[in-house]
């Protein structure tokens, strides 16, 4: 019942207060598993891309916000299970990051869209950073299509130290499938998951027009 609410109110209301600008919607497959690889602008990037999606995008998302107590603990664990369809992780370990992945995998495989930012953490200055080699793992050993999605204007809705969401113009691109069937079960190959990360990375800033930074971004404060 609450995930009909969420969809048939929630994210029509939003669409209709945000009118996002949306292209590309024929390149996301309706049916099987799909990485939508996106550029990271904003804390409100998982609510933007699943209400432009047409289908259910699921994300990963820190196991705390599930865990809070009182109000802001329920408010919390509803936006994030039934808004962005968030799965909780532990972060902060190899292992954290192992299991983080191994999630991902099972919604991949399970046939569902999983959405994840290569760049690991928000862009604060606007540039694109250089993709860790996660979503490379995750498409090589699940064999399925990467879609490069790219943002503008999210990060204008909820700067960095605000907390209540600003009227903001928005837009998503979604990019043509990427396939690397040549490369299917390579995973554990250094050389194919930097080369299928960069080409993943270069699509999104063919969408973007963001400037390369050519560097990671390691500013996990701002996360």
């Amino acid at each position: 019942m609450i995930d009909l609410v969420t969809k048939l109110v929630l994210k029509p209301l939003a669409k209709a207060l945000y009118r996002p600008t949306i292209e590309g919607l024929e390149n996301v497959p309706r049916k099987g598993g799909v990485i939508l690889a996106s550029n990271h602008l904003s804390f409100v990037d998982s609510v933007v891309i699943p209400l432009a999606a047409p289908r259910q995008v699921f994300f990963l998302a820190k196991a705390e916000y599930f865990t809070g107590t009182g109000l802001k603990g329920a408010v919390s664990r509803f936006f994030f299970t039934h808004v962005i369809n968030a799965v909780p992780v532990e972060r902060g370990s190899v292992r954290a990051a192992t299991a983080s992945l191994d999630e991902g995998l099972e919604i991949l495989t399970s046939g569902r869209a999983f959405g994840i930012y290569p760049e690991g953490t928000r862009s604060l200055d606007g540039r694109l950073y250089r993709g860790k080699t996660g979503v490379a793992w995750l498409a090589l050993t699940a064999g399925v299509p990467v879609v490069p999605v790219a943002l503008e204007g999210p990060q204008h809705i909820l700067p960095v130290g605000k907390r209540i969401p600003r009227l903001r113009k928005i837009s998503v691109k979604f990019g043509e499938p990427l396939r690397f069937d040549e490369l299917h079960g390579q995973a554990r190959s250094a050389k194919a998951r930097r080369q299928v990360t960069d080409e993943v990375m270069a699509a999104i800033q063919a969408l973007s027009g963001q400037e390369p930074a050519e560097q990671y971004n390691e500013s996990p404060k701002a996360a």
